[in-house]
């Protein structure tokens, strides 16, 4: 599986979403990149993650410009000011598309894996330039008021708050407390709208895949959040290819909700995790299942069947599948 995801990494140590020229998949997210490089630390191997990331903070360097403008002038909060979530291998934002680029929980992702690394002893902070950047992305979480910011989402879609964008936040201010100052408000304020929000994704979204997030990485939720969280998606979400984002879900659909195969692996983990060893090794039986003849896992399968998009190998999917081989290895 690693040996997979590394024929899809650029020179810099980034990766693309998956290979697919075709859809743009070639680019490269703040997001994907978070998840992609768990896989690499599952096997011990933290450098790969370290270069990943110190490239995403070479990147918002390069667009320092736009931090500043938030902080400064955080109202009105405008789309076109707020930190892009994706970009072509050299750095340079995509802005010839509108789509869902509000996307807090990238933010909050990447502070999270450079308070983790730090944490974990690997030497991501290079000097003063990467601590001001890190200040600056907590200052820049202050100015757009994460905690009631409406924004696109894990999935990029309509406008509203997350409980998944919410939480990806909190945990990143949480987990560089240890580096830079993090006013406690900030804390305050994540933590009562999760308290007020979950098992709830949203306003319109009972459940979402996004929801596991909270559980595992960020480990964010209260035990009994973790079980609404989880019986929600199991009861509503899980299909045989894979699980739906939520339901009703429209993107790639056939009448039916596609099936996204990552959610298989991710719920393998967590109930790893959590000491469900039984269910840990049904989902991870159920991820092997739903690879393809090339023994990759694609994005999604269209709903009921076993054809699969053109998103393959998604790198991020492939990354939890390696994560929960690991796991149960143990």
């Amino acid at each position: 599986m690693l040996k997979t995801i590394k024929q899809h990494k650029y020179k810099n140590g980034l990766f693309k979403a998956a290979n697919s020229d075709k859809t743009g998949y070639n680019r490269v997210w703040i997001r994907d990149v978070i998840y992609t490089v768990l896989g690499f630390e599952a096997n011990n191997d933290l450098q790969t993650s370290c270069r990943a990331v110190q490239s995403l903070m070479d990147i918002l360097k390069k667009h320092e410009y736009k931090i500043d403008w938030m902080i400064r002038q955080p109202h009105p909060k405008l789309r076109y000011r707020y930190i892009h979530p994706r970009y072509d291998p050299n750095g340079e934002e995509i802005t010839h598309q509108e789509w869902g680029n509000k996307q807090n929980d990238a933010i909050g992702a990447l502070l999270w894996k450079i308070g983790d690394l730090d944490k974990k002893g690997i030497k991501i902070l290079r000097g003063e330039s990467d601590i001001r950047l890190v200040q600056k992305l907590v200052k820049y979480l202050e100015a757009i008021e994460y905690w009631h910011d409406e924004d696109n989402g894990m999935w990029e879609e309509n406008e509203e708050v997350h409980a998944s964008s919410v939480g990806a936040c909190l945990a990143g201010l949480v987990a560089v407390q240890h580096i830079v100052k993090v006013p406690l408000h900030l804390i305050a304020h994540g933590e009562q709208t999760l308290r007020h929000m979950l098992p709830r994704e949203s306003a319109t979204k009972e459940t979402d895949l996004a929801l596991l997030s909270l559980i595992w990485p960020y480990r964010i939720v209260t035990k009994k959040e973790r079980d609404a969280i989880l019986k929600n998606v199991e009861e509503k979400l899980v299909r045989e290819k894979g699980v739906a984002r939520y339901l009703k879900d429209q993107y790639y659909s056939n009448g039916n909700e596609a099936e996204w195969t990552m959610g298989l692996a991710w719920l393998s983990i967590i109930h790893k995790q959590i000491g469900n060893n039984k269910k840990s090794a049904h989902y991870l039986e159920k991820t092997r299942s739903a690879s393809n003849s090339q023994g990759h896992l694609p994005e999604l399968y269209y709903g009921k069947t076993t054809t699969h998009n053109e998103n393959t190998p998604l790198l991020w999917a492939m990354s939890l599948w390696s994560v929960a081989e690991k796991l149960n290895e143990k």
